[in-house]
């Protein structure tokens, strides 16, 4: 994958910058702030969007403008492709308004979806990205100060190692689900079974026999008494439907004379509207002549000779074509006040930032001045503690010349001497225990002796074969006396001589350390000598920046004064346009005013029209009106005359004897109701019974197969889960051992070191520099140029791993590195040259690099040089060849 093109516009301090990208070295150079890392920043933002940036949209857009576009155009895999981004501030507010993706046979919208189809396609999202292809500048440390666990994840999911663990993760959750579905299928089966031995012993059948046979006796009684009232209810139907006729027929009668009340009442209220509605036909007529009037006293003031609708239109024209000059007019003198005063409150921000820049290299070189003493006085401070060191080392080393052994054997000897007062004092208290046993012996004879026994035995001397013998326990006494004095004098020398050990231990231990002190205060004496040296030079450097801002700052100030007196003749212009505007306004509100009324008085000539056309419609209706009331009428006399008062007597008496028989039945239907609809409740209850036990069993046989499969899908994911661990830690070993390797060719071509024999990058990803003893070190306590060089091998060794891909080469981005430099002197800087050639000889066909350093630019294939004006703040780009920059010296 290679850049082919950028093209910027109001990105940053970019208003229209368009730069081709060529295959080979291309070495991006120009003065510290002028916009050189913004280009990079471009073409990242171009591929992730929001998500590349440090900060957020709202810094994107270059100030004074309302948009910014960025086209990136690269090739992947050999196919080419094209993002577009605009980007349009609003208010404080800064969002994406236009994102697309063009390609082969492909066209994605949005920055979401964008994004993702870039991720995909390179198999890598923004942070992979920068991890990866892109050292920004002062990330170059990221991955050395980063926890194994950290740099794992960032290996790991670069290699899309991740995923194995993603899915392991998804199948471990899979094996616990199906746990607990398992758990829970084997609870709800218990369950089941138990149900359905309750069931069983209810004998649920032979109760279902009896309640049948009661219902269908119940049931025979309920037909019996139905037909009875059917026929109470026919009688009382019929005499219903005679009451009924005379009602419908009373009711007909009562409907007519409403309907005659009705009709005379709204003939009435017809008359009275239509005599109020020419009285508003009236009123009508007497508003148009005020309206009349009031036009006639307006048309001085609209510029009108007569009150028409073509001569209203004329003059609104021609008021609108002097507005729209004049207004056109003062938005260009408001756009250049605007502008002016914009250009002159950026110049003077542009000359108070330039001030207190001027300020701060000042400081900073004050500061490193001061640094620069510090470290002095601190180198000082750490050669006189050597001194110190060094005094106290041979007073301890003069301990060792009268002593009873060598440096460095004291240790071993004082052990030996421990184990053997140990065995001395052991024979001590085994010579005391035989010693006071033997004493006590003699002591119990020599009683016994006394009183005239024997000492072996007890009986009387005389008689006693074993009397002689208490003179060899007084030898042997004497004898363990005499060992045991011994003894105690051979342990009290092993005393002395383990506490003269023990202080020439204590001295070689002290010595061990004075010496690792002092070679550690030497290198740091050394390396505050070295910081001395570089603080002094760089604050020789801050101040000469000081000098060229401050007068930079100085021609800001003129040109924002001149911006500021070129906004004030601007605003009076503005303020000349906006008098003649409100003139303009209030000859169109008598215009205004004069069609309005035009407008009321058509409206009134329609009401007038209409209001007429009300009349005829309410006199017609009144005349249809008295027909119907005749019609009426009629109906109503025939009415009268069709009502039989003995019919409705007779029928009425006939519905109450009904009446009468259908409540006594209905009490005995509703008791046999009752027990009926009890006992087809039990019935109801006790086929649900049978239904459900039923149903259970269906249920256990299913429960029992489903636990079945659940035992086999529960055992597949326990080796879905184990596989899927597996083969992450066997990929991962494989990659460890790959990017070790490479790491170490990488490392060996940029640092040659004879103090270093290799790097070390265990299966944990903890990082190591193995020395010529073999003694290992920790990567952050090598030296700030070592540790730059250490992290960029990292960083070239992983992208070399990544772009021999996990199935083969695989179609790397661009390996783009921002001012790499920083930490190296000039021997690394030789070695970083060698290991660009080396990443290009490897098959990177791009390699992009933000830098100012001479030896860089001498290797680059292509140069780019990036100024910026300091008029205007705004950055551009231009080739120069290598020769040139080389002879023209350093930017900085």
């Amino acid at each position: 994958m290679r850049f082919d093109r950028i093209r910027l516009r109001n990105f940053r301090p970019y208003a229209d910058a368009d730069l081709a990208l060529r295959d080979g070295v291309t070495v991006i150079h120009g003065l510290n702030g002028s916009g050189k890392s913004s280009l990079l920043e471009a073409c990242f933002f171009a591929l992730y969007g929001s998500t590349a940036l440090d900060g957020t949209l709202d810094e994107v857009v270059t100030n004074g403008a309302d948009e910014a576009e960025i086209d990136l155009w690269f090739t992947h895999d050999g196919a080419a492709y094209h993002v577009h981004r605009r980007l349009r501030q609003s208010g404080d507010r800064t969002s994406t308004t236009e994102c697309t993706l063009d390609g082969p046979d492909v066209t994605v919208e949005g920055a979401r979806d964008v994004r993702g189809f870039v991720a995909d396609l390179l198999r890598m999202d923004a942070e992979a990205f920068v991890n990866c292809a892109y050292v920004r500048q002062g990330e170059v440390n990221q991955l050395i100060n980063a926890s194994p666990d950290q740099r794992q994840d960032v290996i790991d999911d670069l290699l899309q190692l991740g995923r194995l663990e993603e899915y392991r993760e998804r199948a471990a959750a899979a094996r616990l689900g199906v746990e607990d579905v398992r758990s829970e299928k084997r609870g709800e089966l218990n369950k089941v079974e138990s149900q359905i031995e309750t069931k069983e012993g209810r004998n649920l059948y032979a109760r279902l026999d009896d309640l049948e046979s009661d219902l269908a006796d119940v049931n025979a009684r309920i037909d019996n008494y139905e037909q009875q009232r059917e026929k109470a209810e026919r009688t009382k139907s019929e005499a219903e439907a005679i009451l009924d006729e005379h009602e419908e027929k009373r009711s007909k009668l009562d409907a007519v004379e409403t309907d005659i009340a009705d009709l005379k009442s709204s003939i009435r209220e017809a008359e009275t509207e239509r005599e109020e509605i020419r009285e508003r036909i009236q009123d009508a007529r007497e508003r148009m002549a005020d309206l009349e009037g009031e036009i006639d006293g307006r048309l001085d003031a609209a510029g009108l000779d007569e009150a028409t609708a073509a001569t209203v239109e004329e003059r609104r024209a021609e008021l609108t074509d002097r507005e729209e000059t004049v207004r056109e007019a003062r938005t260009e003198a408001k756009a250049s006040v605007t502008g002016l005063r914009n250009q002159a409150e950026n110049l003077a921000e542009k000359a108070a930032d330039l001030t207190d820049r001027v300020e701060t290299a000042e400081e900073r070189a004050a500061e490193l001045r001061e640094a620069a003493t510090a470290a002095e006085e601190a180198a000082a401070d750490h050669e006189a503690r050597v001194e110190e060191l060094d005094a106290e080392a041979s007073t301890l080393s003069a301990r060792f010349d009268d002593a009873p052994v060598d440096r460095g054997e004291a240790a071993d000897r004082l052990e030996d001497l421990r184990e053997r007062r140990g065995e001395a004092r052991e024979r001590v208290a085994e010579l005391d225990a035989k010693h006071t046993s033997a004493a006590e012996r003699v002591a119990e004879a020599e009683e016994l002796l006394a009183a005239g026994k024997c000492p072996e035995c007890g009986q009387p001397v005389e008689d006693s074969p074993h009397a002689d013998r208490i003179e060899e326990d007084r030898e042997r006494v004497a004898e363990l006396a005499a060992e045991l004095e011994a003894a105690r004098d051979r342990a009290t020398d092993l005393d002395d001589r383990i506490e003269t050990l023990a202080e020439l231990v204590e001295a070689e231990t002290r010595l061990a350390e004075l010496e690792d002190e002092r070679a550690r205060l030497e290198d740091r004496a050394a390396e505050k000598r070295e910081a001395a040296t570089e603080r002094r030079e760089e604050a020789v450097e801050r101040e000469s920046e000081a000098t060229d801002l401050r007068e930079q700052a100085s021609e800001t100030r003129d040109v924002a004064t001149t911006k500021r007196e070129e906004a004030a003749d601007a605003e009076r212009r503005v303020e000349e346009l906006t008098a003649e505007l409100e003139t303009v306004a209030e000859t169109r509100e008598c215009v205004d005013a004069v069609e309005e009324r035009l407008d009321r008085i058509a409206d009134l000539e329609d009401d007038i029209d209409r209001l007429r056309g009300e009349v005829s419609r309410i006199e017609e209706t009144n005349d249809e009106r008295r027909e119907r009331l005749a019609e009426k009428r009629d109906r109503r006399d025939e009415l009268r005359e069709a009502v039989d008062e003995d019919a409705i007597e007779a029928a009425r008496q006939n519905k109450r004897n009904a009446e009468e028989y259908l409540a006594d039945v209905a009490a005995e239907l509703d008791r046999l109701a009752e027990k009926r609809d009890d006992l087809q409740a039990k019935l109801g209850g006790i086929r649900n019974e049978i239904e459900a036990l039923e149903a259970l069993r269906a249920e256990r046989d299913a429960l029992a197969d489903r636990v079945a499969t659940l035992d086999d899908l529960h055992a597949e994911t326990e080796r879905l889960e184990a596989m899927y661990g597996d083969l992450r830690a066997e990929l991962r070993q494989r990659n460890v051992e790959t990017l070790e390797r490479l790491l170490n060719e990488t490392f060996d071509l940029v640092y040659g070191n004879d103090a270093y024999a290799h790097l070390r990058l265990d299966g944990e990803y903890e990082l190591s520099v193995v020395q010529k003893d073999g003694s290992e070190l920790d990567p952050t306590q090598l030296s700030g140029g070592e540790r730059a060089l250490f992290n960029l091998s990292l960083r070239c060794a992983i992208y070399r791993l990544l772009a021999e891909g996990i199935d083969g080469a695989a179609p790397m981005p661009p390996l783009i590195l921002d001012e790499p430099t920083v930490f190296l002197d000039a021997g690394h800087v030789s070695r970083l040259v060698d290991l660009v050639e080396e990443m290009r000889d490897m098959g990177v066909a791009q390699i992009v690099i933000v830098s100012h350093d001479e030896e860089l630019v001498g290797a680059a294939d292509d140069l780019v040089r990036v100024e910026k004006d300091p008029r205007t703040n705004r950055s551009t780009v231009s080739r120069s060849r290598p020769a040139e920059v080389a002879v023209g010296g350093s930017d900085d």
